[in-house]
């Protein structure tokens, strides 16, 4: 985490020429109106024929995301004079150098994606990841990297925010950065603005929160204080009471917009986004804070808080062994990700519960909701946790009308496979999840890790082998025991009528009209012939008495479909599709269920929930 600090210009000379790395970096504000980094790189000793390439995806967000395509404007020198640059193939350029000289490489990033994935600059904010600006020096992604960040045209006031080890900067931050690696250097993003700051100490590690586009009634310090709880909880998951955090200092960077929701993980901080109405707001004098329910925005961005805090050691550290080294230049598959994002979105809310910021029907509460999502998707049946994983590259970021039908979440599906296997330990006996998770953890040494370790871990603990469930749960598509386990441990289930798009096998947006998203597979709507992009404009019913005309009726909410029928079993539905007006025959279906979960015996959850183990 930078901590600015000022030294005199004696020491700030030592310390920077006793660690020069011979790969430097220069990134400057060039222009935020035209949203361009201006970077200027430099290789002491650059091969005769050295290659660059600039990364095609950011490990973390597992898709192809071609970020050389906003780079402009490349040149090559050595001594002043040009020399010959050539482009092999999307990502990756070859500069004739010579040997015995050093070697400077210049060009632009235009910046405008304000995701965590990526880079931004406007006249507010500037955000880079160095996988977006930084070319790789191949051949030497293993010496020390050097990063100066430089205000160029930034606004007044901005400051700098980062995990690197700054060696040389000044009271906002600008200046000199160091990474022992490329890799190093790419784990850590760069914050730029007139940000919010603050700061807290969980279990001795000091950890920095910086957030931009908050407004004045943001309660910075009710921010502080949950995340410290959070932090705190999470180090003595790991490590017990006594024991150290992998890492010297952790910093959360933030940005606070209108609509925007998301996180990526880093090895000392993360990147997140949130909406600014989920931020907590300042009290009046001696007003408390009303208790987190799980429809809370606050409570959401706390749970996103948490799930990329554990990213810290699950997946950042624990690893898949088929990302011991990334490969930059392609896809890197592996078929844990349900382990890595599912296991760590079982982790993110019961660590709320356990920090107390959220009671036990809370926590349920959003159990159930995710409980729901699954059951609601048809391509449960279809693609297996392992290879929801595996196809991440191609359908996980890639969502179209079909998608539900053809997939499953591995942050959902394994979200529910982890609490089977921690609530099926518990009912056992002989060990719990946690205790699994701290096993891996030294088994590894915090590293790359196989399925094979898993399940070793399984059986050393929990007393057997656990190959059936990891056949059923992970490589299966059988149903999960999820709700009799959650009622063995004190937990109690309801049944309820299910909403009315569920049961009619739609997903649907009434902003612009009544319009079908999706049409989920063996549902009403599907048999209907009603396909995704309809716009469903009216229904029509058949006349009561021969003789007599059909009704029929406008609508623009679904609701309005429930309302119109009655007690009648058959409709039409009127659907616009591609501009032209279609007849669509509807059976009404049986009600289906949805699950609602309450709190039967806490004394039950209480093992589980409040304290862990």
């Amino acid at each position: 985490m930078n901590l600015p600090r000022r030294t005199t210009p004696r020491a700030q000379a030592v310390s920077t020429a006793a660690a020069k790395p011979t790969v430097r970096y220069r990134v400057e504000v060039l222009s935020p109106q035209a949203h361009l980094f201006a970077i200027t790189l430099e290789i002491d000793h650059p091969a005769p024929r050295q290659r660059l390439s600039l990364p095609v995806w950011i490990p973390g967000s597992y898709l192809v995301r071609e970020f050389s395509q906003h780079l402009q404007h490349l040149q090559a020198t050595q001594g002043g004079e040009p020399v010959p640059l050539r482009q092999l193939d999307k990502n990756s350029w070859q500069v004739m150098a010579d040997a015995g000289h050093p070697l400077v490489l210049r060009y632009e990033v235009y910046a405008f994606d304000a995701s965590v994935r990526t880079a931004f600059l406007d006249s507010t904010r500037g955000f880079f990841n160095a996988t977006s600006l930084c070319l790789r020096v191949n051949g030497q992604e293993d010496q020390a990297q050097g990063l100066e960040v430089v205000p160029g045209q930034a606004s007044a006031g901005w400051r700098v925010a980062t995990g690197l080890a700054s060696t040389d900067v000044d009271s906002a931050g600008f200046g000199h950065y160091t990474a022992p690696d490329y890799d190093e250097l790419a784990d850590c993003p760069v914050e730029l603005g007139s940000f919010w700051s603050g700061e807290f100490v969980a279990h001795g590690v000091p950890h920095r929160f910086v957030v931009s586009g908050a407004g004045g009634w943001f309660d910075g310090e009710r921010l502080l204080a949950d995340t410290r709880r959070i932090c705190e909880a999470q180090i003595g998951f790991w490590h017990g009471t006594g024991g150290e955090a992998p890492f010297k200092s952790y910093l959360f960077m933030m940005h606070a917009s209108g609509e925007g929701y998301g996180g990526l993980e880093h090895r000392n901080s993360t990147a997140l986004i949130c909406q600014r109405t989920d931020l907590p707001k300042l009290l009046v004098k001696d007003e408390k804070p009303p208790a987190l329910k799980a429809i809370d925005g606050y409570t959401t961005l706390l749970g996103l808080i948490s799930h990329e805090y554990f990213h810290t050691w699950n997946v950042k550290r624990l690893r898949p062994a088929e990302f011991k080294r990334y490969d930059y230049d392609q896809e890197n598959y592996t078929e844990l990700l349900w382990f890595f994002e599912g296991f760590t979105s079982y982790y993110d809310d019961l660590i709320l519960r356990r920090a107390g910021l959220i009671d036990d029907t809370t926590y349920l509460q959003l159990v159930m909701k995710t409980f729901n999502q699954v059951q609601q998707t048809p391509g449960q049946q279809v693609q297996t946790a392992a290879q929801a994983s595996f196809d991440a590259w191609m359908k996980y970021y890639r969502i179209h009308e079909n998608t539900p039908n053809a997939t499953v979440s591995y942050y959902t599906k394994g979200a529910l496979v982890a609490m089977c296997f921690d609530l099926t330990l518990r009912a056992e006996g002989h060990s719990t999840l946690d205790a699994v998770m701290r096993e891996l953890w030294a088994q590894t040494s915090g590293g790359p890790m196989k399925e094979a370790d898993f399940a070793r871990a399984l059986k050393r603990l929990g007393g057997r082998a656990f190959d059936r469930e990891l056949r059923d749960w992970v490589h299966g598509t059988s149903d999960l025991p999820v709700l009799p386990l959650l009622q063995q441990h004190g937990a109690k289930v309801h049944h309820d009528k299910a909403p009315l798009a569920q049961q009619l096998g739609l997903r649907v947006s009434e902003s612009h009209g009544l319009v079908l998203k999706n049409v989920l597979r063996g549902g009403a709507a599907e048999a209907a012939g009603m396909a995704a992009g309809d716009e469903w404009l009216g229904v029509e019913f058949a006349p009561p008495r021969r003789g007599q005309p059909a009704e029929a009726w406008r609508i623009h909410k679904l609701d309005e479909v429930a309302q119109l029928r009655g007690q009648r079993q058959k409709l039409t539905a009127l659907v616009s599709r591609d501009k032209r007006l279609l007849r669509c025959p509807l059976e009404w279906p049986t009600p289906t269920q949805a699950v609602r979960l309450t709190v039967g015996d806490a004394s039950l959850l209480k093992p589980w929930l409040a304290t862990g183990s």
